[in-house]
């Protein structure tokens, strides 16, 4: 019985990668080892971390190879192959574990932690980073302080506290206020005895992170066979991370910014200019208005623009059609895969991150009188019963 329920679980892992074809050459592991090597170059020298305890801590050693799974709908609705990273399943809920991980252990690697020492990791984050690094802080003996935005969800503030990070909220100012969330996390590091500062926007720890393990997986399981990878940025590591390691493997490799509203990040890619898309969104975690460390090494070719509205349906729609509960920039980032479907045509695999789940944005993308207070219920309602993505413009 014990075989035979192996023999399920290997073949429906089987079925979650691109299987190979007469006419396709899986890419090979030295291929995919010297892509590793050239995306790391182009970010600078780093720690060796190859040998870091930290992997192989306990629950620490179940972040990533995450499955690569495809999304039924939206392949139906658009003649390719969209395939979606379930990031959600890293034992910390989300895309950023990775990043946590690594900020940590090359930090260690450095000298600057040291295991059950008197330390504390200190971070400016939207919510997932933070929880990453109070999970890793727990599992590795630090405590760890948390700057995170007025509008962070509830149940994200909450996860860190749970993990015993100390979190603080900050007010909602221009980035050039000292009171901005940044600013604080940067000057509690420094001031504080032990103090040391994750640095997710500006430390290419985070970048790193994604070249040495997202991006290799996702060269696994797919084969090498993507065409396109299509996702929003905020620190601009995960785009980073992807774009530097995909395309030092796959040079033809089409790479997709997702923009929001208030962002100035579409606009820096097409004329290098900072000017904001008008409006606010509400999804956490995405959007700037400054070009970081790990976004000025990400290789991006073209930037779509996505709305508030078109994420919300796509959360909603996805949950009903496919049973996937996700996050709203998750759902951002299964919009623009299918921009990116529509770009290119028929016939191509288009690879995206499904950064978290739902369940952190019980109070906000999925209550109907936040939704209200917004002018957004409207795109909550959608038509589930067909595949189709009409509700992305």
């Amino acid at each position: 019985a014990i075989s035979s329920v192996a023999h399920k679980m290997d073949s429906a892992m089987a079925a979650l990668s691109i299987a190979p074809s007469a006419a396709h050459t899986p890419i090979s592991e030295a291929a995919i080892a010297a892509a590793v090597q050239t995306a790391l170059g182009a970010l600078g020298a780093c720690p060796d971390v190859s040998n870091s305890p930290v992997y192989q801590h306990g629950i620490l050693a179940a972040v990533g190879n995450t499955p690569l799974v495809e999304i039924p709908s939206l392949s139906a609705a658009t003649g390719c192959r969209i395939m979606g990273k379930c990031e959600f399943l890293n034992p910390g809920g989300s895309v950023k574990d990775r990043a946590a991980l690594r900020i940590v252990a090359e930090a260690e690697a450095a000298g600057m932690l040291q295991a059950r020492g008197d330390f504390t990791i200190v971070e400016g984050t939207g919510g997932n980073t933070g929880i990453g690094l109070a999970m890793v802080a727990a599992a590795r003996g630090y405590k760890a302080h948390m700057f995170a935005p007025e509008n962070c969800s509830d149940e994200k503030v909450a996860a860190a506290r749970m993990y015993g990070a100390t979190v603080t909220t900050c007010p909602l100012v221009p980035f050039d206020n000292q009171e901005h969330y940044y600013h604080r996390a940067a000057a509690e590091a420094k001031s504080l005895a032990g103090g040391v500062w994750g640095n997710q926007f500006e430390g290419t720890a985070n970048a790193r992170a994604h070249v040495t393990t997202t991006a290799p997986e996702i060269l696994r399981q797919t084969g090498g066979r993507v065409d396109a990878i299509a996702l929003t940025a905020g620190t601009g590591g995960t785009i980073a991370g992807l774009s530097l390691c995909l395309k030092a493997a796959l040079p033809d490799l089409h790479v997709f910014l997702c923009d929001c509203a208030g962002s100035s990040l579409a606009s820096y890619v097409r004329t290098k200019d900072m000017t904001a898309l008008p409006g606010k969104t509400i999804v956490e975690g995405i959007g700037i208005n400054r070009i970081t460390a790990n976004f000025s090494a990400a290789r991006v070719s073209d930037v779509f623009e996505c709305s508030d509205a078109e994420a919300i349906s796509m959360a909603y729609y996805l949950r009903a059609r496919d049973g996937l509960f996700l996050g709203p920039s998750a759902a951002l980032n299964c919009c623009a895969a299918v921009k990116a479907a529509r770009r290119l045509g028929p016939g191509h695999t288009i690879v995206t991150v499904l950064c978290d789940g739902g369940e952190r944005y019980a109070s906000k993308l999925y209550n109907s009188e936040f939704l209200r207070s917004k002018d957004l219920l409207a795109a909550a309602t959608v038509d589930a019963s067909t595949d189709h993505c009409s509700f992305v413009l």
